[in-house]
């Protein structure tokens, strides 16, 4: 699940004034509530499992999970691709018939059989899906925005699907990660992705002090109500970092606040966040190792007293301090005496 919802619509598509209310979040077809009679269809016919591969392919193919993105908050980031595949897929498992119901009617599909999949009902609704699967229907699984997989239940349906020996397509679409990172302005080459912190101050600082030295840039998901907590914490933990707190992504009101850990809290701490955020924060400053000739050549030479070769002491000092191997191994013999004559035949 995606950090996009709020208290605005999706754009730039309105639903339609003669909309039928959304069903409730259980199983749904076409909108309908599941309190009301629904005529029961016996599974369709097995399609051929060709996999979406080649340019005349079928697809959505029997028998295969497709995992899709779904908009993060316009809906015209919807692909052709995606669309099709939610048209004719056999079934769509969802964290919220209510909400994916609505965004189906707002795409003129209709018709599809909706099973709710979410974090409290998961263990009971595995089997289910793997059925259809092994009875040749087409499932498709989406969360309430973004691209499923991060942060919600269908991480595990796909890995049970692979264990069960079904194919699994994933049909690109929008992600909030990738998207508030590449338009922070920091770098995106190497980052970190930790998802949602724990909600409790405690546990989510202890995970901060264990990052405060990755050099990656940190990329995490964080609900409004909690966000300015968050801030403070990363301000505690982390220090002043550059930062970019992004809400509402590819919407009319689309906002980055940054660009420090300061600038972002005393932002949110005037003007109240709505909808779940995504917080981009800088990586920890490299640390140069500290070359000290002589600690150096005292770690070294209790390395070759306790029995390994030279070149195994620096390999191990190096991967210990950060220091370079060669540097560490020209430091052996640079000072004689220091450790004991190496047998000859070792370089």
């Amino acid at each position: 699940m995606e950090p996009v919802k709020s208290a605005e619509p999706m754009e730039p598509v309105e639903p339609p004034a003669n909309a039928p209310e959304a069903a409730p979040d259980a199983d749904a077809a076409n909108g309908a509530p599941t309190g009301e009679r629904q005529e029961h269809h016996p599974p369709p016919e097995p399609r051929p499992a060709t996999g979406g591969k080649g340019p005349n392919a079928t697809e959505p193919s029997g028998g295969t999970l497709y995992v899709v993105g779904t908009p993060i908050g316009n809906l015209e980031d919807l692909s052709p691709r995606c669309r099709r595949v939610l048209e004719q897929a056999d079934c769509i498992a969802c964290e919220d018939t209510r909400h994916s119901g609505l965004l189906l009617h707002r795409l003129g599909i209709r018709g599809r059989r909706l099973l709710s999949f979410h974090a409290h009902n998961e263990a009971a609704r595995m089997p289910q899906l793997l059925e259809a699967l092994a009875a040749g229907e087409a499932v498709a699984v989406i969360s309430d925005a973004g691209l499923p997989g991060i942060a919600d239940p269908g991480e595990g349906l796909v890995a049970a699907a692979r264990r069960h020996g079904h194919p699994v397509i994933c049909i690109p679409g929008p992600c909030a990660l990738t998207t508030a990172l590449v338009s922070s302005g920091l770098p995106s080459g190497r980052f970190c992705f930790e998802g949602f912190l724990p909600a409790r101050g405690g546990p989510r600082r202890e995970r901060l002090e264990a990052l405060a030295r990755e050099e990656r840039t940190l990329v995490f998901y964080e609900a409004p109500h909690r966000l300015v907590a968050l801030l403070e914490d990363l301000l505690s933990q982390l220090g002043n970092r550059p930062l970019q707190v992004a809400r509402e992504l590819t919407k009319r009101h689309e906002q980055q606040v940054g660009p420090t850990v300061e600038a972002a809290l005393a932002h949110f701490r005037a003007t109240p966040p709505l909808g779940e955020c995504t917080v981009v924060v800088g990586g920890a400053e490299p640390v140069t190792p500290c070359w000290d000739p002589i600690a150096l050549g005292q770690e070294l030479a209790a390395l070759v007293a306790g029995g390994l070769s030279r070149r195994e002491a620096a390999r191990t000092l190096a991967e210990r301090s950060g220091h370079s191997r060669r540097e560490l191994y020209a430091l052996l013999h640079g000072e004689p005496g220091t450790v004991p004559p190496e047998p000859e035949g070792d370089p």
